[in-house]
């Protein structure tokens, strides 16, 4: 049956209820939506309120990052990656105080009427995650000891100052003298009046500094460590068959008496402490030139924001601790974490790999449509490519772009820029296809959180080259991954390009796992060139977006596709007909669309997801005729991709999308998802998934309790990263 052309849709607006206003009427104001052409496939959707029986973004998120915890103390993972993982855990919890916990106390402080997605009660969700944190901490102190014990039974030693034997001390202090000592400048701080910033992303070395007779007063100071320039591991002098490794704080400890020397201190002890502060950006609306100012100025500011986070070892002097927390004008609602000896862990994701036995990788391959394809631009205008990374090979689309440099009949190349790799072979393509005459765009997004530096930096470079950059949309991040290549053959125009799940980093798309639609179809094209004429219009006119017929879009109707696949679906069950959707993304927290999951549930449709972070839909009700079967993959590969697959009456509609369930990908970015036409690419993509959801061995079960229990299900062990590889590789090889 044919499904009606549908516009004028009326929707509700998502807002979350303040604390206040728990167990009144909803307050949603309804707006009418703008006319949004979509595809004729779908059904008109209902008007949805937004739920509030949902988990906290913030603490599903904890319990995403509980996960990675997890593979760092299974003893089935090699002990490198096990390391890593404490360093990805690390970073990851530097990066959720950064933003999300300096959110939750900057909504504490905010007005009601501030026109912000304000969650029910910041400070109940802070006391939450202050309690899970120290929970965590424990944790990964336990399985760091273990690792520690397991280093050693392979004669792998983290030696400390205290530690060393005669020729380990001659070269610590030869170290030092040579690349350390000018590299610090310790601060004397009681004897400065206002107390130094501490870097957020720094560590730093407290120090007391005594005389054993207790002749003088003791004195505080600290020191940076200077781990931006230098490495953190220094490998020492080591006996035959054994690595000896310090630390650069411990190299540091050792030399103290040398630093302090003129002091006329004999007595040190000095501990870890680090500082968290708020890393959000405050922006206006302005996109003109202002805006690089503006977001200069925001990183400056950033190096002095609020602290969030004071962790600290537990074993510091006690009057240095209660000296610190006086001068930096902390309190006990600053998250004062106690920790181990060893803070910023992130640095042990470069734990030295030499010391290790070779661990085997699993070799990247070229997609056999292109192994021995002399161009790929011919393959693509032949038919559609599905790449899948890291299985396949990133350099496909490196030459993509390199071929598009050097083809003279190629006249403009377009493309959208996320986060780029710090050696960009991307950027060196544009740059040499600007050189060759092409007419090149990238759209940059300056505001790619903690990239906004090295993107002022791309842009910049590719300006000088000729390259013509856009840089966005006030109040909208532009986070579709998007390139159309324009080529001339005779008289007849062509084009081609391609729609990712993932950023154009090759660095990255060696351990993201992503999807990449290679194509030339027609309808796509269209789409994706009025998407890039919405984003270099100077007025931004959304008009403009709504002649995209094939390509669901945010801001504009990605929201609306996606309620009305999933009502397709509710209408199916209701009839007793299948129905099913499969959905894979990073993170679900939009309300509207947890809602209809839920309603679609209770009606009865198979519904499967594979969620890496996080998950705020309670994936068990008694109400329901179905329960949500529901997992999290974490392994050696970050599980990256966006795919969503609707049984749709047997007619299956299969897509793959840049952005995640939630607000701010569906209101506040620019957003593309793309459907699957070609019927061997579309069967790929659900026999992935179907690996996915048959995987026992890195797949955790998404309950209500967020309790990660791993799946156990089936006799045969099965891992879904290697399954994968063994599906594609096969595909290429038989």
């Amino acid at each position: 049956m044919k499904m009606p052309h549908t516009e004028n849709l009326e929707i509700m607006t998502p807002t979350i209820v303040s604390k206040k206003n728990t167990g009144k009427k909803n307050t949603a104001k309804k707006t009418s939506a703008k006319k949004t052409p979509v595809n004729k496939i779908l059904t008109p959707a209902a008007p949805v309120i937004p739920t509030k029986k949902m988990i906290p973004r913030d603490i599903s998120w904890l319990s995403f990052n509980a996960r990675v915890l997890q593979e760092a103390a299974d003893s089935t993972v090699p002990l490198r990656e096990r390391i890593r993982f404490l360093g990805i855990f690390s970073n990851n919890l530097d990066e959720f105080f950064r933003v999300r916990v300096a959110t939750l106390k900057r909504m504490m402080s905010i007005n009601k009427s501030n026109k912000m997605h304000l969650e029910e009660n910041p400070g109940k969700i802070l006391d939450d995650i202050q309690a899970t944190v120290i929970d965590q901490q424990r944790e990964f102190d336990r399985i760091w000891k273990d690792i520690a014990q397991e280093l050693e039974t392979m004669h792998i030693f983290l030696r400390t100052e205290k530690h060393l034997n005669r020729e380990q001390q001659k070269f610590v202090l030869n170290y030092f003298n040579e690349q350390v000592r000018t590299n610090i400048i310790p601060l004397m701080i009681e004897s400065i009046q206002q107390f130094p910033i501490l870097r957020d992303k720094s560590i730093y070395l407290a120090v007391v500094l005594a005389r054993q007779d207790n002749s003088v007063r003791q004195k505080f100071a600290l020191i940076e460590l200077p781990s931006n320039v230098l490495p953190r591991f220094i490998i020492l002098p080591s006996k035959e068959g054994e690595h000896d490794i310090i630390l650069l704080e411990d190299l540091i400890r050792f030399c103290l008496p040398h630093i302090f020397s003129y002091f006329g201190y004999d007595k040190f002890s000095s501990h870890i402490i680090k500082v968290t502060r708020d890393a959000e950006l405050d922006i206006d609306n302005d996109i003109s030139d202002s805006l690089i100012h503006q977001i200069e100025k925001g990183l400056k500011d950033r190096r002095k924001g609020k602290p969030v986070r004071f962790v600290y070892d537990k074993d510091i002097d006690p009057l240095l601790l209660e000296y610190l927390i006086r001068r930096m004008g902390l309190s006990g609602k600053d998250n004062l974490i106690p920790g181990a000896r060893i803070h910023n862990f992130k640095d042990f994701m470069d734990f030295p790999e030499s010391i290790f036995p070779p661990h085997t990788h699993r070799k990247t391959f070229i997609h056999p449509l292109f192994a021995d394809a002399p161009s790929v631009m011919h393959v693509i205008q032949r038919q559609d490519v599905m790449l899948h990374f890291p299985y396949h090979s990133f350099d496909t689309i490196i030459d993509l772009l390199r071929e598009a440099a050097i083809d003279p009949n190629v006249s403009s190349i377009k493309i959208t820029a996320y986060r780029l790799a710090r050696n960009s072979k991307i950027v060196n393509a544009l740059v040499n296809a600007a050189r060759n005459g092409k007419h090149v765009t990238v759209v940059l997004e300056l505001r790619a959180r903690f990239d906004e530096a090295a993107n002022l930096d791309w842009k910049a470079r590719l300006e000088d080259e000729g390259v013509k950059v856009f840089l966005g949309i006030p109040d909208t991040k532009v986070h579709a991954k998007l390139c159309v290549i324009k080529k001339r053959i005779g008289t007849k125009t062509v084009q081609c390009g391609f729609v990712s799940t993932g950023n154009l980093n090759e660095r990255t798309a060696q351990v993201y796992g992503d999807h990449c639609l290679l194509t030339a179809n027609r309808s796509v094209i269209a789409d994706i060139n009025r998407i890039f004429s919405y984003l270099e219009s100077p007025r931004h006119d959304v008009k403009i977006l709504e002649g995209c017929k094939t390509l669901p879009v945010s801001p504009l109707n990605m929201r609306d596709t996606y309620i009305r696949l999933i009502d397709r679906e509710i209408k199916n069950a209701k009839n007793k007909k299948k129905a099913g959707m499969v959905l894979k993304m990073n993170s679900l927290s939009d309300s509207l669309l947890i809602g209809k999951l839920y309603e679609a549930a209770k009606a009865g449709v198979d519904i499967k997801m594979v969620i890496r972070g996080i998950c705020c839909a309670y994936t068990e009700n008694k109400k329901w005729k179905k329960d949500i079967t529901a997992v999290s993959i974490v392994d050696e590969y970050l599980e990256h991709a966006r795919v969503f697959i609707f049984h749709h009456g047997g007619a299956e509609k299969v897509y793959i999308a840049s952005c995640d369930w939630m607000v701010r990908n569906l209101d506040h970015r620019v957003e593309a998802a793309v459907p699957i036409t070609d019927p061997d690419i579309r069967k790929e993509l659900v026999d992935i998934m179907n690996i996915q959801l048959s995987g026992n061995v890195k797949a955790r079960i998404l309950d209500n309790e967020q309790t990660n229990q791993y799946k156990k299900e089936g006799d045969k062990k099965i891992r879904t990263q290697i399954e994968i590889y063994k599906y594609l590789h096969d595909k290429q090889y038989k």
